[in-house]
């Protein structure tokens, strides 16, 4: 309480401006570089031994999608929930899971069922698996935009110009291919 409103109480008189509501503070969205060092910092998380094999490569497989996800992800637009499921990922999911496991005593985690018969090793594992799935799927979909836009140039040049090139044949057959003839060899 400020003397303000002290004095106006012990007086009687109510201060006349209302207190104005504080905005809240939203931070911004984390950007790329930022996206990318929560990226290495959960990779330096797995290493050096501190969780088992099989949960570093998955750890290092999905941030790698990641990595390859990030230069495209304008291709789904930047507030898709594909781009926000890409962003989560790397900043929170992914740590996140890695946390929650090295915070258990490591033969603990690893041999005591604690879910329906598996461990905590298993149930990170599965959570890794499904977390490497949906970016794959993602990356597929970011990549897909890209592939789509081949598709229709090609369709357009098609149209414009006439049939597509065969690409070639291959000589499956026992007789020697033709050989081509350069401008050297006149009849």
């Amino acid at each position: 309480m400020g003397l303000r409103e002290w004095l106006g109480k012990l007086t009687g008189r109510a201060d006349p401006t209302p207190p104005q509501p504080v905005a809240p503070v939203v931070p911004a969205p984390p950007t790329e570089a930022d996206i990318l060092r929560a990226l290495d910092q959960v990779v330096a998380m797995v290493g050096g031994g501190a969780v088992p094999a099989p949960v570093s490569s998955r750890v290092k497989r999905v941030a790698e999608t990641v990595r390859q996800t990030m230069p495209r992800l304008r291709n789904l637009g930047l507030g898709s929930p594909e781009a926000y499921s890409v962003m989560a990922t790397a900043t929170d999911y992914l740590p996140e899971a890695i946390r929650g496991y090295t915070r258990l005593p490591r033969q603990w985690a690893d041999s005591r069922p604690i879910e329906n018969g598996k461990t905590s090793l298993m149930l990170l594992i599965d959570q890794l698996d499904l977390l490497g799935a949906t970016m794959d799927e993602i990356f597929d979909a970011v990549v897909r935009v890209d592939a789509d836009a081949l598709i229709a140039h090609g369709r357009f040049l098609q149209q414009k110009f006439g049939h597509a090139s065969t690409g070639g044949s291959l000589n499956l057959s026992d007789q020697p291919a033709p050989q081509p003839r350069s401008n050297l060899d006149l009849p």
